[in-house]
C-alpha cells in the first residue's frame, strides 16, 4: 500500500470517528457535504471504488466527478471506457451521490452528444464547464468571444435536461484597466443558460465568494470550498483559515447555491475537512 493511500486511510478513520459521534449534524444550508473528486484523483487511479468507500465513511454524502475523457491523463483514465450508468452504479454502491461532473471545453465543442448521454447514464444535474483555457496573453475580446461560443452549448445542454455552469479559477480575476474579468463574464453570459460555480479558493488574491453571492443574486448554483491560511501563505483544510464560512454561506442562499463541494490539496486534507462541514451551523 503506498504512503499516501495510507494515510488518506487513517485520515478516513479519524474523520469517520469524528462523524460518528455527533448525535446531530449540521450540514450548511441543510444540504448534503460534498467533495470534488479532484484531491483523491491519484487514488482513484489505484481504486475507485474503495476510495468512493472511504469518502463515504469520512461522512461525505456526494461527489462531483471529472469527465473521464477529459481527465483521463490525470487520474480518471480507468473510467474513460466505462458507461455512465456503470460508473453512476459504483459510486451508489459506496453511500455517494454524483449530481455535478466537471468537461473540457473541448469535449463541449466536439464531442457534447456523447457528453449529454454520458450524463444520462450517470443522472446527473450539472455539466460544468471547468475552464476556457484561453492563454494568458488573451485579450478580453478572447474571453467574450469564449463566452459566445458557450451560450448555444449551454443552450443544448439545458434542453437534454441538465444545467450549464461555470467554474472559474484565478483567471477571471484578472484586470484590463479598471475592467474585472470575471464582471464581464457575468454580463455576457446568459442568466437563464449559464449559472455559476464559485470557486473559493481567489481569497488568496483578494476576493471574498460572499461579495459576488451578493452582487450578483440567484446566478450561482455551487461552489468549491478552499480555505486559505495569509501565514502560512497556502491552502489549508477548511476551517484552518481565513474564510469566514458562516458569512459564506448566508450569502450562497442570495447567489442560488443548490450544492457544495471540498476542493483542498490533498486526500488527507478533503477527509479532515468532511467533520467541519458537518458542524457548520448555517
Amino acid at each position: 500500500m503506498s504512503v499516501s493511500r495510507r494515510r488518506f486511510l487513517q485520515a478516513g478513520g479519524a474523520a469517520a470517528a469524528l462523524t460518528g459521534v455527533r448525535t446531530l449534524l449540521a450540514d450548511p444550508l441543510g444540504l448534503p457535504v460534498g467533495t470534488q473528486t479532484w484531491p483523491v484523483r491519484q487514488l482513484i487511479k489505484q481504486d475507485f471504488p474503495g476510495t468512493l468507500k472511504e469518502l463515504s465513511s469520512a461522512g461525505y454524502q456526494t461527489i462531483e466527478m471529472c469527465s473521464p475523457p477529459g481527465y483521463k491523463s490525470m487520474g480518471f483514465g480507468g473510467l474513460a471506457g466505462m458507461k455512465g450508468s456503470e460508473v453512476r452504479r459504483m459510486i451508489e454502491d459506496s453511500g455517494l451521490r454524483c449530481e455535478s461532473c466537471h468537461f473540457g471545453f473541448g469535449e463541449f465543442k466536439n464531442s457534447l452528444d456523447d457528453r449529454i448521454a454520458w450524463a444520462e447514464g450517470m443522472g446527473l444535474k450539472q455539466m460544468i464547464l471547468s475552464t476556457f483555457g484561453v492563454s494568458d496573453k488573451a485579450t478580453l475580446d478572447d474571453w467574450l468571444h469564449a463566452v459566445d461560443i458557450y451560450n448555444p452549448i449551454a443552450e443544448r445542454i439545458q434542453k437534454a435536461g441538465f444545467q450549464a455552469g461555470y467554474h472559474n479559477h484565478d483567471f477571471e480575476f484578472k484586470k484590463y484597466g479598471d475592467t474585472l474579468v470575471y464582471d464581464e463574464l457575468m454580463k455576457r453570459f446568459d442568466p437563464k443558460l449559464v449559472k455559476m460555480q464559485f470557486q473559493v479558493a481567489v481569497i488568496s488574491i483578494g476576493y471574498h465568494a460572499e461579495n459576488f453571492f451578493n452582487k450578483y443574486p440567484g446566478r450561482f448554483i455551487s461552489m468549491h470550498c478552499n480555505d486559505w491560511s495569509p501565514e502560512q501563505k497556502k491552502f489549508v483544510p477548511i476551517g484552518k483559515g481565513v474564510v469566514d464560512w458562516k458569512k459564506v454561506f448566508t450569502a450562497a442562499k442570495t447567489g442560488g447555491i443548490k450544492n457544495y463541494f471540498v476542493e483542498v490539496d490533498t486526500p488527507e486534507e478533503t477527509m479532515e475537512s468532511a467533520g467541519y462541514m458537518h458542524a457548520l451551523n448555517v
